[in-house]
C-alpha cells in the first residue's frame, strides 16, 4: 500500500468517526427533554452575564430559547440578557411574549413589572406585581411586595410605599433594604420611635453599617437628641 492509499484511508476512517459522533449527538437531543437542554444553557448563560462575558452569553442564552421557545425561564432570561445590553425594544418583546405566553406565572409578573417600572410604566408595573403575589403556589411574594414599594417610591407614593414594604418584612423579616427604607420613610414622616427601633433591630441583627448609621444619625438629628447624634456620628467615622 503506498503512502498516498494509507493517507486517504486515515481521512477517510478519521470523517467515518466524526460521522458516528453526530449522530449520537442528534440521537440525544432528539431524547433529551428541551427544557431540561434550555436551563443548562440558561445557567451557562447567566454566569457569563454575570461575568461580563456578552458574547458568551447571548449564544448560550439564544440556544436556551432555541431549544425551548415558549419555556418562560428562556424568554425572561434572554430579555433580562437584551436589557443588561441596552436593547430595551428586544427586551419588551420578549417581555411581552412571556406575558401573553404565560400570563399567570408569578415570576413572569414579577420580572415584566419590575422592566415596566424601570420604563416609566408605574401603573401596569403596579398591577403585575399584585397579581404575581396573588398567584398561587407563588413564594417570591416578598420580593414582588419589595419590588412594588420601590416601584410605588419611584411614583412618588410614599404611603404605598410604606404599606408594601411593610408587607414584604412581614412575609419575610430578614430583608435588609426594605427595613431600611422603610425606616426612612418613618424618620421623613415624624416616626421616629417606631423608626429608632427598627434600626436597633437591624444594627442587632446584621451588625453597624454606613446605612444603618446615617439614617441613626438623621433620626436623632430631627428627634434633638444631640448626644445620640454625635454617638452614631462617631461610630459612622470608626467604620470609614
Amino acid at each position: 500500500m503506498t503512502f498516498t492509499q494509507v493517507k486517504a484511508c486515515v481521512i477517510t476512517s478519521l470523517f467515518s468517526l466524526l460521522g458516528c459522533v453526530t449522530v449520537q449527538e442528534d440521537q440525544v437531543h432528539q431524547h433529551t427533554d428541551p427544557i431540561a437542554l434550555s436551563e443548562s444553557r440558561i445557567a451557562l448563560g447567566l454566569s457569563y452575564l454575570k461575568n461580563g462575558s456578552m458574547i458568551q452569553a447571548h449564544n448560550n442564552l439564544q440556544q436556551a430559547l432555541r431549544y425551548a421557545p415558549h419555556y418562560y425561564r428562556a424568554q425572561l432570561s434572554m430579555a433580562h440578557y437584551y436589557e443588561s445590553v441596552g436593547e430595551d425594544t428586544k427586551a419588551e418583546q420578549l417581555y411581552h411574549r412571556a406575558f401573553e405566553q404565560h400570563s399567570q406565572n408569578g415570576d413572569v409578573l414579577n420580572n415584566y413589572g419590575t422592566f415596566l417600572c424601570k420604563k416609566g410604566n408605574y401603573v401596569l408595573a403596579d398591577t403585575l406585581f399584585k397579581q404575581a403575589i396573588e398567584r398561587p403556589n407563588y413564594y417570591l411574594i416578598p420580593v414582588s411586595y419589595e419590588n412594588a414599594a420601590f416601584c410605588a417610591l419611584k411614583a412618588n407614593d410614599q404611603d404605598k410605599a410604606i404599606v408594601y414594604f411593610s408587607r414584604a418584612i412581614a412575609h419575610d423579616p430578614h430583608r435588609p433594604k426594605s427595613i431600611l427604607q422603610l425606616a426612612k420613610l418613618e424618620i421623613d414622616r415624624g416616626n421616629y420611635t417606631d423608626a429608632r427601633l427598627r434600626l436597633i433591630r437591624f444594627n442587632q441583627a446584621y451588625g453597624l453599617s454606613k446605612p444603618s448609621l446615617q439614617l441613626m444619625i438623621q433620626l436623632e438629628n430631627k428627634a434633638g437628641n444631640d448626644k445620640l447624634k454625635h454617638k452614631y456620628q462617631q461610630k459612622l467615622d470608626n467604620l470609614s
